[in-house]
């Protein structure tokens, strides 16, 4: 992980949420090799096992299995935490069409419980995970965080209710939140199985296997693919910045330039044909657009740079070249 320190004091302890998962188990490893004294609560509801693995016999790490929909389960987590980062969640707009009551319950009213402990337990803020999926049907390009549109799923409502209940617990109680708007990350320990994975593991893993993967609609669809790493940084950056107009607030994290299917498929074809070159042959499949889709994602990082200085490292081709090269050697 090629972030370097960003001014977080080793003597905090951080509490993960959802530390199994793709996103958590990376600020985990950025944690614990800062001198950070990490928990992690996870139900490996959508995490895995083997992405903490690494971690559970390092001194400065805890594991705690539990659910955020149970209160006493986040209470604990909470427990000697100064920071959160709350990372647990039900992703994936097409699972929240299919089952929006269990979306909901993770998704809000896990949120609310997490919001709950942290109040009660003291912590000094809670950064969450957000979503692009909030500017649900606004055509407006770039995506500035103060102009949203109606969501387009039931995912897209839960994550736009969890920054209207992080603005009222700041209001209501003096809890410090941040909020980051993920827009489609990418990168080491993204799971390619399962009928929600996203788009870029399930098309490596499919292109390994010589498979055509299938491009929803006819390809044009772009999104601002954001990098593991520029987001372990945005996060890091959330928890530090100490000038008070900075907190409280809702940020873009992605690197600014979109890319279509198109072009991202025949990306990945082009740097897995360095491992294999029978894959810069494997055909394209077309399908259908998928319900709930927004056509293009493209987000304004200006925000982010003036008030957290945050400045991506990775773009969508060094990243796509470090993510090929993980997923090659372990999948």
């Amino acid at each position: 992980m090629n972030i370097g320190p960003l001014g977080l004091s080793p003597d905090q302890t951080v509490l993960v949420t959802g530390g199994a998962g793709f996103i958590g188990s990376n600020l985990i490893e950025y944690l614990l090799q800062n001198g950070n004294r990490v928990k992690a609560l996870d139900n490996f509801a959508t995490g895995k096992q083997k992405n903490i693995e690494p971690f559970l016999d390092h001194k400065n790490f805890e594991f705690i299995k539990g659910d955020i929909r149970d209160l006493q389960s986040c209470m604990k987590a909470c427990e000697g935490a100064d920071y959160v980062l709350h990372q647990a969640a039900l992703g994936s707009v097409p699972r929240s069409l299919n089952d929006p009551i269990t979306s909901n319950e993770v998704n809000v009213s896990g949120f609310l419980n997490m919001l709950v402990a942290a109040r009660d337990q003291n912590v000094k803020r809670f950064v969450y995970a957000a979503s692009s999926s909030t500017y649900g049907d606004s055509k407006a390009l770039p995506k500035i965080e103060e102009q949203i549109g109606k969501p387009l799923s039931p995912y897209a409502i839960t994550k736009y209710v969890n920054e209207l209940y992080a603005d009222i617990f700041h209001k209501a109680y003096g809890l410090d939140t941040i909020g980051l708007r993920y827009f489609n990350v990418f990168g080491r320990r993204q799971d390619p199985n399962g009928a929600y994975a996203a788009v870029i593991p399930k098309f490596v893993m499919q292109l390994m296997k010589h498979e055509s993967p299938t491009i929803n609609g006819d390809g044009s669809y772009s999104r601002d693919f954001t990098y593991i790493d520029n987001v372990v940084q945005m996060n890091i950056l959330a928890l530090v910045e100490d000038n008070k107009d900075a907190v409280n607030q809702v940020y873009n994290v992605a690197y600014g330039e979109r890319t279509n299917l198109l072009e991202l498929t025949e990306l990945l074809k082009e740097y897995l044909s360095e491992y294999d070159p029978e894959i810069a042959e494997v055909s394209l499949k077309h399908g259908p657009e998928r319900p709930g889709d927004v056509p293009h994602s493209l987000a304004s990082i200006e925000k982010a740079e003036k008030l957290l200085g945050y400045h991506p490292q990775y773009d969508i081709k060094k990243g796509l070249k470090e993510a090929v090269s993980w997923y090659w050697k372990n999948l």
